[in-house]
C-alpha cells in the first residue's frame, strides 16, 4: 500500500462519521496503563503506588508538565487565524487549569477518585498486572469496555456488555467492536463458560485477560460503564441523536421507542440499551444499541465547547470506573476535536447455538480473525473488501480466540442459527424505504 503498517492516507470508507474542530494536540502514551493522575510525582516501576496519586503507575508513564502544555498551546496560537485563535485560547485555558494550581490539583484528584473509585486496592493491583503496553508503533492502543446495570460501587456478578475499542489519536480513528455476552469460552479451571462470567470469577483483571486472549491484542486501558447511571449523563448532555433501527415497546420501562432518527433522553436511551426481547436480533441488537449510544455520547461531547469538556468529563465520572485519569480523558477529547473523529462500529461475527441444554453464542473464527486484522489496521471492520496492510495481513494472533470453546467446524451450524448478520441496519432499512 505504500503506507506504514496500520495506517491509511485517505479518508476511510463509509461507516464512520467525521467530526472536527481545532485544539491542542495530544497523543496518549501507548504504555499509559496505570492509575496515576499525578504523573510527575509517580515513581518508576510497574504496579507501584504513587505518592500523592489516587492509584497506580506502571513504568513508562508519560509526564505532561504544565509548561510543556502551555508551550504547545502558544505554538498552536501562532499558526491559527480567526476562529481558530479564539478556540486555541479556550483550549490553552483548559490545559493551563489542568496543569497548575493546588486548588485545581485537588479538584482533579477528587474527580480521579470518583472515576477510579469503583475498585478496591487489590482489584487495582490485579488490573495493573493485566493492562499492557500497546504493541503498536503508531500510537494506537486498545481499550476493554465492560458494563452492567449495577450501580457504581455495587457488585455485579456478570458483565452484560463486552466491547473492544481500538483508539488511534494520530489518525482520529476509533474502531468499536462488541463481543456477545454469551460467547462460549474455555475458562480453564471453571470449564466452559460464557464470556461475561469472566468478571464474576476474577473481576476487572479477569475480564481484561479473557477479552485480550479472545481478540489476540494487548489491552492498555479498562473502562467499566454503569448503564443505570448513564441516563443522567444523557440528560445533562441535552439528549443524544440516534437513528433507531427498529421501533419497539419496552415492557421493563413502559416506553415506546419509535424507529428512525431522533433525540433520546436518558430514560429512552437506557430502554434502548437494555432491550433484547422486543427486537429481531435479540442480544445482537442490544449490543448494536449500546454501541450506538456510546457513539452518540462521544459525538455530543466532541460537539461541545472545549471549555465545557472538563465539566462533561466530571459528569461522566459518576457512571464509569476506569484507569484513565481525568486529564487523560480531557486531553483525548481535545485531540479528537482537533483531528476529527471517524468511528467504526461492528460486532464479532457470531451465531447462536445450544450445547447440553445451555444457550451460547459461537464464534465464526475465520470471519473474526479477518475482522480483527481490519480493526488493527484502523479500517472499517465490516468492509470485507478493504485491503489489509502488513503486518496485520499475516498476523495469526489477531482474533485468534485461543480461549473460545465453541465448535470450530461452524459452517453448518451458522446456516440454521441467528447470526450477527440478522441485526436490523437503519441504513439498509432507509435504502429499502427509498427503493420502495
Amino acid at each position: 500500500m505504500g503506507n506504514r503498517p496500520g495506517r491509511h492516507s485517505a479518508p476511510l470508507p463509509t461507516g464512520g462519521r467525521r467530526r472536527g474542530a481545532h485544539s491542542a494536540n495530544f497523543t496518549p502514551d501507548r504504555r499509559n496503563a496505570g492509575f496515576a493522575p499525578d504523573r510527575s510525582a509517580a515513581p518508576s516501576g510497574r504496579g507501584v503506588y504513587g505518592a500523592g496519586t489516587s492509584g497506580f503507575t506502571p513504568a513508562g508513564r508519560q509526564s505532561y508538565a504544565a509548561s510543556d502544555s502551555l508551550a504547545r498551546a502558544k505554538q498552536a496560537r501562532k499558526k491559527s487565524r480567526g476562529k481558530k485563535i479564539a478556540l486555541g485560547v479556550a483550549i490553552a485555558l483548559v490545559v493551563a487549569l489542568a496543569g497548575g494550581g493546588t486548588a485545581m490539583a485537588l479538584y482533579l484528584n477528587g474527580i480521579n477518585q470518583t472515576i477510579q473509585g469503583g475498585m478496591d486496592e487489590t482489584e487495582k493491583m490485579q488490573l495493573v498486572e493485566q493492562l499492557a503496553p500497546s504493541k503498536s508503533e503508531d500510537g494506537s492502543y486498545y481499550v476493554g469496555i465492560f458494563g452492567s446495570d449495577a450501580r457504581k460501587g455495587e457488585t455485579a456478578s456478570r458483565s452484560d456488555v463486552t466491547m473492544l475499542a481500538r483508539i488511534d489519536p494520530d489518525d482520529g480513528v476509533v474502531d468499536l467492536v462488541s463481543v456477545p455476552r454469551d460467547t462460549m469460552i474455555d475458562m480453564g479451571e471453571h470449564g466452559t463458560q460464557k464470556i461475561n462470567a469472566a468478571y464474576a470469577f476474577g473481576g476487572p483483571s479477569q475480564a481484561v485477560k479473557t477479552l485480550s486472549a479472545f481478540a489476540g491484542v494487548p489491552i492498555t486501558h479498562y473502562v467499566e460503564v454503569h448503564f443505570d447511571e448513564l441516563k443522567d449523563v444523557v440528560n445533562e448532555l441535552g439528549g443524544i441523536q440516534v437513528n433507531v433501527p427498529e421501533g419497539f415497546y419496552s415492557d421493563t420501562s413502559g416506553l415506546t421507542i419509535e424507529k428512525g432518527e431522533q433525540t433520546l433522553d436518558g430514560d429512552q436511551a437506557l430502554a434502548f440499551a437494555r432491550e433484547r426481547h422486543a427486537v429481531s436480533g435479540g442480544d445482537f441488537s442490544r449490543a448494536q444499541a449500546q454501541r450506538m449510544i456510546i457513539e452518540a455520547i462521544v459525538e455530543k461531547i466532541l460537539a461541545a465547547s472545549p471549555t465545557d469538556i472538563p465539566g462533561i468529563v466530571e459528569s461522566l465520572a459518576r457512571c464509569v470506573t476506569t484507569d484513565y485519569s481525568v486529564t487523560d480523558l480531557v486531553n483525548l477529547a481535545l485531540t479528537f476535536k482537533d483531528k476529527g473523529l471517524t468511528m467504526y462500529s461492528a460486532a464479532c461475527p457470531s451465531y447462536t447455538l445450544n450445547q447440553n441444554g445451555v444457550s451460547y453464542v459461537g464464534t465464526q473464527y475465520e470471519e473474526w480473525q479477518a475482522m480483527m486484522r481490519r480493526v488493527d489496521a484502523g479500517l472499517d471492520p465490516t468492509d470485507e473488501k478493504a485491503e489489509i496492510p502488513e503486518p496485520q495481513a499475516s498476523d495469526n494472533e489477531l482474533g485468534a480466540a485461543s480461549n473460545a470453546a465453541s465448535p470450530r467446524d461452524y459452517k453448518d451450524l451458522v446456516a440454521d442459527a441467528m447470526t450477527t448478520d440478522d441485526v436490523v441496519s437503519a441504513k439498509k432499512d432507509d435504502k429499502a424505504d427509498k427503493d420502495a
